[in-house]
């Protein structure tokens, strides 16, 4: 069984992208399975707190999520062309302490998708990471793109995929990177 290990870069409770990863981990084919993660509970990186308290809680867990998986999906938002602060957030809490950074990330085979309001998807976002994901090591996947655009007009209120080319596009993008992974 292949492991990917999803997250979400939206604290918000109606987040598309948190929606965009539902709707992944439903599309999965079989000998797959995506786990869904949380950056939820994680706090401002404060070398003072880490000093003092060590990792908190939330990173340990998703540390430990990462740590099995066979591969990593960053599902990231948009945030003023570039990537949300409290998801970056999250990857530094990931790479702490230092010696065990490599554990999480070096090598790890990683993709990125993301959703936005606006008729650009989240390129600009997922080519930041690009930089992110060398200095930590990881394994960036270029076999496939999906950049949701207009995204409030495929998800329902409840956060439901109702585009039916929007979720053959996921599915074949979930497909294609299990098959990646398997290599």
């Amino acid at each position: 069984m292949t492991k990917i290990v999803g997250v979400a870069g939206s604290l918000r409770s109606g987040s598309l992208n948190a929606a965009l990863l539902r709707a992944a981990a439903g599309l999965m084919p079989a000998g797959a399975e995506l786990e869904i993660g949380t950056i939820k509970g994680i706090p401002l990186y404060d070398g003072d707190l880490e000093q003092a308290e060590g990792i908190p809680p939330a990173v340990t867990l998703l540390k430990e999520q990462i740590a099995v998986a066979d591969a990593l999906l960053l599902v990231t938002p948009e945030y003023n062309n570039s990537i949300p602060g409290v998801f970056k957030n999250a990857i530094d809490w990931l790479s702490r302490p230092p010696a065990d950074s490599a554990r999480i990330f070096s090598g790890r085979r990683v993709a990125l998708i993301g959703a936005s309001p606006g008729g650009f998807g989240t390129v600009l976002s997922q080519n930041a990471w690009l930089p992110v994901l060398r200095t930590l090591g990881m394994q960036p996947w270029f076999g496939g793109r999906l950049m949701v655009s207009r995204a409030g007009k495929v998800f329902n209120e409840s956060g439901e995929l109702l585009d039916e080319q929007l979720r053959e596009q996921l599915r074949e993008f979930n497909r294609n990177f299990v098959e990646f992974l398997k290599n």
